[in-house]
């Protein structure tokens, strides 16, 4: 989960289905009383309806725990703020070794955790170019690039159009988070 929406709706789920809930928080809610492997089952045939996926395993969780990190971090934070590069920032906040997470997620998701940072920052600079407040030059610096030239060439890369060409085309459309 990676919005307050998303916990209402797998808090709604997990009531739904009897159980009380002490909390939500991402990628993991508080349930009592502590369900058997036949309600696990229903947990998880309930969460599939809105589109949610029971996470069970360690290295499912940890990869979502990463997707998590990086998306609070690209669309909730001021990135030109940051002091620390995001190896450091996922590894601190995860408290496990970046070479380790690298492998994890990129042998899980098929792609490494730098592109997966990358198409994040190209969705939230799509969301800023639409606004129409900030230049270029602008989102470059609250996205964290070091210029313009930079953001350019990354949006290009993932999207196959220059920012301007962005702005300017308007049947393009932005990527929901959960599916980049």
């Amino acid at each position: 989960m990676v919005c307050d929406r998303c916990g209402m709706i797998v808090r709604q789920q997990l009531e739904g289905l009897g159980f009380t809930v002490s909390h939500i928080s991402l990628g993991q809610a508080g349930i009592t009383p502590e369900p058997n492997h036949e309600q696990m089952q229903l947990i998880a045939a309930s969460l599939k309806v809105p589109g949610f996926e029971l996470i069970d395993k360690e290295s499912d969780r940890t990869v979502e725990a990463i997707k998590n990190t990086i998306v609070e971090l690209v669309h909730h934070s001021d990135l030109s703020a940051l002091n620390t590069t995001f190896s450091a920032l996922i590894s601190g906040r995860l408290n496990r070794d970046y070479a380790y997470l690298s492998r994890l997620f990129s042998n899980a998701q098929d792609k490494t955790i730098e592109r997966f940072i990358i198409e994040q920052k190209v969705e939230k600079i799509k969301e800023l170019l639409g606004y129409g407040e900030l230049n270029l030059n602008e989102i470059a610096y609250r996205m964290g690039y070091s210029s313009s030239a930079h953001l350019s060439g990354q949006f290009k890369s993932v999207t196959g159009l220059t920012p301007t060409e962005f702005k300017n085309h308007h049947s393009q459309t932005r990527k929901p988070i959960d599916q980049i």
